[in-house]
């Protein structure tokens, strides 16, 4: 039996968003009327093709209700904690508590120093704040858990002060333990839950928020001839099963995130199909998290004109996602996207 999948495009924002979804011309996105759209690509392994959105009774009855279904999705409010999406993107913040992240490695793994960044990230406009004691820059080495949590504790005792939503980046069972412990918010593990099959029975116990992130090998390997048959397919399925794994394992609530894991085991051709077809991922009815801040495809693109900060290509890539619904924005620097999102809406309206 083929297997149908739906992707929103040619997207309206502000003004002439309100305007289309107010004749019916559009659809918008996650109860959103300041972002809509009118065109779906329903693609299979073999096929694909665009249709407007007022061609879609003209499907035969099968297809039809895959693709109403789908929209529904698209188009149904999301939620997760008390996140506020009409105005999107969030922006959840990067503190890494290490001495080799692949760029800011040793900049905030002393207190103070991660102290006076967390709340620079929040007075910059930071929604959460993801916080992470273990480097998983390509080619990076796997660490102990109890080093980890060490790297973490110190800083975390003083941050959960503030109460804001805290997101922990980790992929290990005592660590995310120890963090929910001491009331971190959010789980984000880079592997899915597969590095620590320990992580799945955390998330039942305890009942967290968590992200359902996509990557292929592991940090050491994960950049070593990364391959595909389809990648935006193969990664939409494999979220399917991610969700239907969590669901068996008796997991029910709807806090959940879905981000594809931009350069986490994917070549440049991979993370730029990814960027230009992220919309697909609406369809399966979770908030979207894209993180493209500083990364390597960055560079792969701008050649000469790289920068060590590579803040031009995180905006630019930024605010591309946020034109094609992406909910939450995982970036190093909050003011700058922050400003050029202000920016662009003021533009818009």
């Amino acid at each position: 039996m083929i297997k149908y999948y739906t992707r929103a495009c040619n997207f309206y924002f502000g003004k002439n968003s309100i305007e289309k979804v107010k004749k019916n011309l559009a659809i918008p996105l996650h109860g959103n009327k300041l972002i809509s759209f009118d065109t779906i690509e329903i693609l299979s392994r073999k096929t694909k093709k665009k249709i407007n959105i007022k061609k879609i009774n003209n499907l035969n009855s099968k297809l039809k209700k895959k693709i109403l279904f789908d929209i529904n999705n698209i188009k149904k409010k999301k939620k997760f904690l008390k996140l506020n999406f009409s105005n999107i993107p969030v922006l959840m913040g990067i503190l890494n508590l290490t001495p080799d992240s692949f760029s800011d490695g040793g900049k905030y793994n002393k207190k103070k120093a991660a102290l006076i960044q967390a709340k620079k990230l929040f007075n910059d406009g930071c929604k959460i704040l993801d916080i992470g004691g273990e480097s998983t820059r390509p080619g990076s080495n796997d660490i102990n858990p109890i080093k980890e949590w060490e790297r973490i504790a110190p800083t975390l005792f003083q941050i959960k002060k503030m109460k804001q939503i805290i997101s922990l980046d980790t992929r290990k069972s005592l660590v995310m333990k120890n963090g929910i412990k001491n009331k971190i918010n959010i789980i984000n593990d880079v592997s899915g839950f597969q590095y620590d099959l320990n992580t799945t029975k955390v998330l039942k116990e305890s009942n967290i928020p968590f992200v359902i992130h996509h990557m292929q090998g592991n940090p050491k390997t994960m950049q070593k001839n990364p391959k595909y048959k389809n990648i935006i397919l193969d990664i939409y399925d494999f979220f399917e099963y991610k969700i239907k794994n969590v669901r068996s394992a008796g997991i029910k609530h709807n806090n959940i995130i879905l981000d594809p894991g931009i350069g986490f085991g994917k070549n440049l051709k991979h993370n730029i199909t990814l960027l230009r077809n992220i919309s697909i991922f609406h369809s399966l009815g979770f908030p979207v998290m894209l993180g493209t801040s500083r990364k390597r495809f960055i560079k792969d693109l701008s050649g000469v004109n790289d920068s060590k900060e590579r803040l031009g290509g995180t905006i630019s890539s930024s605010l591309f996602a946020m034109m094609h619904g992406v909910q939450i924005l995982r970036v190093h620097d909050v003011n700058e996207v922050k400003q050029s999102i202000k920016v662009f809406n003021s533009l818009n309206f």
